[in-house]
């Protein structure tokens, strides 16, 4: 069931989502360690990047130590998103992701993300630019519509496919909708009717039920799944190896859950620095605790502390054996 694009091959066919201020380099790391095949960096708004921002020079420096992996773009410019995916395929990236489906308002307003699947000519003509400018795959990321009046997501992966895009993924939601009510699956197939590259289904998908229905209802190729992995870096693996061999590992008990949020701390840390790696650490190591005892005296604590060592040991403590806690 795996999916080949050139010398890039995602088998199992999952794949860690880009999200931003999430799948930064320590968090795709991570996700690696622990199984995860084939990951996307955060989305990079093109132009930004070519104004040589630091911040997102960070974010896409190491594409040849993670390869194969993704760097997705977004942008408004095919000039400038054809630049883009140069400049990150010259630094390693094995597979150029453009971003049609991103809600955020920042990003709509900028006319960039989903507000392209409103600007099919403007689309094309990027998806076009940047198919012309790399000799690595392109990939496309979109949502399923702007509204529900308007799904035009099998038009577009058609104008997808006729420009050369490799492989379109499709989160099961509208603009509009941002993240509430359920991923549509069913409307997946749709995209998956009107093209013969491979489509991968996004949204809602967090066990192994998931992965079934969603791939029963969408006839996808693959699956990818982004916010179900916050504070769950394992997720990626256990779902690979679902689709592998049809079981579904057991998650790391709580000790070992502390480890990997020490690790992603440390990880943070050395990536950053010490002040505003701690910064990031504390949305991700909230995900971790969710569902830990004293987790809401736990987050509390982590989201003022300002020296690192006090919150490896907050980590220990919260992640620590019930009786050991009762003990102390």
């Amino acid at each position: 069931m795996g999916i080949c694009l050139d010398q890039v091959h995602i088998d199992p066919p999952v794949i860690l989502a880009p999200m931003s201020g999430v799948t930064d380099l320590p968090f795709r790391r991570l996700v690696r360690r622990l199984g995860g095949g084939f990951v996307v960096s955060e989305m990079i708004a093109s132009r930004e990047m070519l104004r040589a921002a630091q911040r997102m020079r960070r974010s896409s420096t190491d594409c040849a130590e993670e390869w194969p992996m993704a760097v997705q773009l977004a942008g408004d410019d095919p000039a400038v998103m054809a630049e883009a995916a140069r400049l990150n395929v010259d630094r390693g990236a094995a597979l150029i992701d453009i971003n049609f489906g991103c809600p955020a308002k920042k990003v709509v307003n900028k006319a960039c993300g989903a507000a392209l699947m409103r600007e099919p000519d403007l689309a094309t003509r990027i998806m076009a630019a940047v198919v012309r400018a790399v000799a690595v795959p392109v990939t496309v990321k979109m949502r399923t519509g702007w509204d529900a009046d308007s799904r035009t997501a099998p038009d577009l992966a058609r104008a997808a496919e006729a420009v050369g895009v490799r492989l379109v993924t499709v989160h099961g939601r509208t603009r509009s909708d941002f993240y509430s009510g359920r991923s549509d699956w069913s409307f997946i197939r749709c995209v998956k009717e009107a093209v013969g590259i491979p489509v991968v289904a996004n949204g809602d998908i967090a066990g192994p039920q998931d992965i079934d229905r969603c791939l029963e209802a969408s006839g996808a190729d693959g699956v990818m799944i982004g916010r179900a992995a916050q504070g769950r870096p394992w997720l990626i693996g256990q779902a690979a190896e679902y689709l592998r061999s049809g079981h579904w590992p057991a998650a790391p008990e709580p000790a070992a859950r502390g480890r990997i949020a020490r690790d992603h701390l440390d990880g943070l840390l050395v990536h950053y620095g010490l002040e505003k790696g701690l910064r990031i650490a504390r949305k991700h190591l909230g995900w971790y605790a969710a569902g830990r005892p004293g987790a809401t005296d736990f987050r509390y604590k982590i989201n003022r502390m300002t020296d690192h060592s006090q919150v490896f040991s907050e980590i220990a403590a919260v992640f620590a054996p019930a009786d050991d806690r009762l003990a102390a």
